[in-house]
C-alpha cells in the first residue's frame, strides 16, 4: 500500500473532521479481552492483543499507538492474572506484547515520517505544476476554457504537460504540448517554452514567427542541457500551436509540432483537424533548411469546441490493452445532447471516460483542454 493510499485511508476514518481512527484498534482490544474472559481455558486468545498496537500503528497517530502499546500491556496483565495459575498464559508472551507494542510504535514513527516527506514532495510538485501551468481567468482573451489535469499512478514525478493562453495585439494565441520524459528536466523544457511563447505569443504578428521562436528555445535549451553534462540532452516535445485573430472570422490558424491533432466538436459533430507536417520541438535539425513553419488555417463553425489532449488521453488503455476511443465517446456525447460540446462539459466528459476506461491507473500524465470562443466576443 502507497503512502497516498494511506493517507486516503486516514481521510475516511474522521467524522466532523476529527479522527476516529482510534475506534478500531480499540474495539480489537475489548473484542480479545471479553471473548479470553468468557471462553475456557482451553482457548486462550489473550495474546492475540499484540495485535491493537500493530492496527494503531498503521491507522493512528504516535502518541495514540504508543498510548495503545502501555494499554495492551496492562490489559495482558490484568486479564490473564483472573486465571489460574496453571491457565495462565505467562511471561513469555508478556514479553511478546511489550516488544510487539514497542515495535509498532517504532513502525508508526516511521510510517509518518514517509507520509510526512510524501506530502511535501506533493505539495513541491503542486506549486511547480501551478507556476508552470498558470491559472487562467474565465473568458480569458476572449475564449471559454476549461483544463483537467490527471497525474499518473505510476511516477511520483511531475511530467511535462502544459498549456496556456496568450492574448495580444495580433490576436489570442494557444498552446499545448507534452514534453518527452518526467521530472525536473521535462519541468524545466516546458517551462522555457511557455516562457517563449507568452513574449513572442504577445509581440510577433505572425503566428509562423512564434512557431519558429518556440523551435529555436527548445535547440537551446537541449544545447545548455548537453552543455551541462545532463542526460537529457535529446529531450523533445510535441505541441500544438493555436492563433485566433483579432476580429472573428470565423478561422483559427494551427501549427501542429508532431502531436494528435485536435478534435473541433460541435451541434454538427465532431471534426479531426488536420495533422500537422512539423517534427516535434527539439528536432529542428532533421527539417531542410529554410523551410519554416507554415500555418494551417481552418474554418471553425459558430458553438465549435477545439479538444486538445496529450498522450495520457490518446494511448489510455483498459486491462485487455483496448485504447480509449476519444473521438468516438465524444461524437456519440455531442450526438445526444450538442451542450456536451461546452469546453467544461466537455473536459469532465474526456477525464470521467478515461478515468473510467483505465479504472483509474493512468500510465502518464493526462492534460485534457477545451478553447471555444466566447459568443458575441
Amino acid at each position: 500500500m502507497t503512502d497516498e493510499e494511506a493517507l486516503r485511508r486516514r481521510q475516511l476514518l474522521r467524522i466532523r473532521g476529527r479522527s476516529v481512527a482510534w475506534v478500531v484498534p480499540l474495539l480489537l482490544l475489548l473484542g480479545i479481552s471479553v471473548v479470553d474472559v468468557n471462553t475456557t481455558e482451553r482457548f486462550r486468545i489473550i495474546s492475540w492483543i499484540v495485535l491493537v498496537p500493530g492496527i494503531a500503528a498503521a491507522l493512528c497517530g504516535l502518541w495514540t499507538t504508543a498510548a495503545f502499546a502501555v494499554l495492551s500491556v496492562v490489559t495482558y496483565v490484568l486479564v490473564d492474572s483472573i486465571w489460574f495459575n496453571q491457565y495462565q498464559v505467562g511471561w513469555s508472551d508478556f514479553v511478546l506484547v511489550a516488544l510487539g507494542g514497542a515495535l509498532a510504535t517504532l513502525a508508526c514513527a516511521i510510517r509518518l515520517r514517509g507520509e510526512k516527506r510524501m506530502l511535501h514532495m506533493r505539495d513541491i510538485a503542486e506549486t511547480t505544476r501551478r507556476t508552470v501551468l498558470r491559472p487562467l481567468p474565465p473568458g480569458w482573451a476572449g475564449l471559454e476554457h476549461a483544463a483537467a489535469y490527471l497525474a499518473a499512478d505510476t511516477e511520483a514525478r511531475v511530467g511535462g504537460d502544459f498549456y496556456d493562453i496568450q492574448p495580444g495585439p495580433h490576436g489570442t494565441r494557444v498552446l499545448l504540448g507534452d514534453v518527452q520524459g518526467k521530472g525536473l528536466g521535462a519541468v524545466e523544457a516546458a517551462a522555457a517554452l511557455l516562457g517563449t511563447f507568452r513574449e513572442a505569443g504577445y509581440h510577433e504578428p505572425d503566428l509562423a514567427t512564434v512557431a519558429a521562436r518556440l523551435e529555436i528555445r527548445m535547440g537551446r535549451h537541449r544545447h545548455h542541457s548537453t552543455a551541462l553534462g545532463r542526460d537529457d540532452g535529446d529531450r523533445f516535445a510535441t505541441a500544438v500551436l493555436l492563433g485566433f485573430p483579432v476580429v472573428d472570422d470565423g478561422t483559427v490558424e494551427v501549427v501542429n509540432f508532431g502531436h494528435e491533432p485536435p478534435l473541433a466538436a460541435g451541434p454538427e459533430g465532431v471534426r479531426s483537424l488536420p495533422p500537422g507536417d512539423r517534427l516535434p520541438l527539439g528536432l529542428g535539425e532533421l527539417v531542410p533548411a529554410g523551410d519554416p513553419p507554415r500555418p494551417t488555417r481552418v474554418s471553425l463553425a459558430p458553438g465549435e469546441t477545439l479538444l486538445l489532449t496529450t498522450d495520457g488521453v490518446t494511448e489510455a488503455r483498459d486491462g485487455r490493452g483496448v485504447f480509449y476511443g476519444l473521438a468516438d465517446e465524444v461524437a456519440r456525447a455531442v450526438a445526444a445532447d450538442p451542450r456536451a460540446a461546452l469546453p467544461r462539459r466537455l473536459v469532465r466528459l474526456v477525464r470521467d471516460g478515461v478515468l473510467r476506461h483505465t479504472g483509474g491507473h493512468l500510465q502518464d500524465d493526462t492534460t485534457i483542454f477545451a478553447v471555444s470562443r466566447l459568443e458575441g466576443v
